[in-house]
């Protein structure tokens, strides 16, 4: 998000520096420099460290920066800190609360961080009020901005072939790491009630488990228990999701929690059927028998009767997939996050050259 976000921000005049950690945002940081920037690191050697701040004070200083924004929480105390000692504006986001707030010097600091701020940015409303309840804040003072992704197209030529797909079968696709919390293991049993009351069903699920996590075992275990060795696949360290949207049929999300997730958002770009759990702030994003399918997080029963009506259902999931591309233009797009953005930016900004500088 952070990556399209100074992408499109760019591309509309401004001058973005990324500012990264080392150890431990070192992909990012390859990735911005592919896409043309040179992002400035830091370091933190302790969970306080003065040295940091100093380091921030002089990048804002060295490139003029205008606004400063800053994303989760180590970077949203720290870049409030250095913000705050040369009187900038800042703004910052909060991307989920899941774990962030549960230590009282967190909750502490991260309301000493919102203060001052010019702006405090959750990407949902069940995110904002997850923060308000655990801060002690009144809602107002948070603004929803959603997380917006960019169209791209993707060509499922190659993985068609690397998946094995045949013609009729529907392919599933779940997106996200194998963590307790992205539902992989309730998805399999689903699918497994679904075998059982419409045994043949032609269907296939592709797990892009990201970087892998803590289930991954357990993953492979239920699948050789249910006997799904041939049906499902677990691919990690993709780079290719656009290529498996364009196989899929039908996105799959059956997570127990989420903020508001950017696999969702870029299924519905691709303009896909959506299933997925009815927690945090997915159902900000798909309305239950408009965009998709809505179920309760954890219900296997629930989730194998959605995938039922789709699976084999190609008129249902044309429509599904049409209204959630509509949606996602309409309010998810890089786009339209951008707009939204900068309109918290130059408000607050002194801006002397015409370009807007954002750290």
């Amino acid at each position: 998000m952070v990556l399209r976000l100074s992408e499109e921000l760019r591309r509309r005049g401004h001058f973005i520096l990324p500012v990264s950690r080392v150890p431990g945002t070192g992909w990012l940081a390859k990735q911005y420099r592919l896409a043309g920037f040179t992002p400035e690191l830091y370091g933190l050697r302790w969970p306080i460290d003065p040295a940091c701040v100093r380091r921030l004070i002089g990048l804002f200083r060295q490139y003029r920066i205008d606004v400063v924004h800053s994303h989760e929480f180590t970077m949203s105390v720290y870049g409030a800190a250095a913000s705050r000692i040369l009187g900038l504006p800042y703004v910052m986001t909060m991307h989920g609360g899941l774990t962030v707030c549960k230590a009282l010097r967190r909750r502490i600091a991260l309301r000493w961080a919102m203060r001052g701020s010019a702006q405090t940015v959750v990407v949902s409303a069940a995110t904002r009020r997850q923060f308000a309840q655990n801060l002690r804040l009144d809602e107002s003072q948070l603004e929803v901005i959603p997380n917006g992704v960019s169209i791209r197209r993707g060509d499922a030529t190659r993985v068609r072939k690397e998946i094995g797909v045949t013609d009729g079968e529907c392919i599933l696709l779940a997106v996200g790491n194998l963590e307790l919390h992205k539902g992989h293991r309730v998805l399999l049993d689903a699918l497994k009630h679904l075998e059982s009351s419409e045994p043949g069903t032609p269907w296939k699920l592709v797990i892009a488990g990201g970087r892998g996590g803590s289930q991954h075992q357990v993953l492979l275990d239920s699948i050789r228990e249910h006997g799904f060795e041939h049906r499902v696949r677990i691919l990690l360290n993709r780079d290719d999701i656009p290529d498996l949207l364009a196989l899929a049929d039908v996105f799959v999300m059956p997570s127990l929690w989420e903020g508001l997730p950017m696999a969702l958002l870029e299924a519905m770009v691709a303009g896909k059927a959506i299933v997925a759990s009815a927690t945090a702030g997915i159902p900000e994003a798909i309305t239950n028998g408009t965009e998709g399918i809505l179920v309760e997080p954890g219900d296997a029963d629930a989730l194998a009767g959605a995938l039922r009506s789709v699976v084999g259902n190609h008129e249902a999931r044309a429509r599904f997939g049409a209204a959630a591309f509509l949606r996602a233009q309409q309010d998810f797009t890089v786009q339209v996050m951008a707009k939204r953005y900068e309109g918290l930016y130059i408000p607050r900004a002194t801006v002397t050259s015409g370009i807007m500088s954002v750290a």
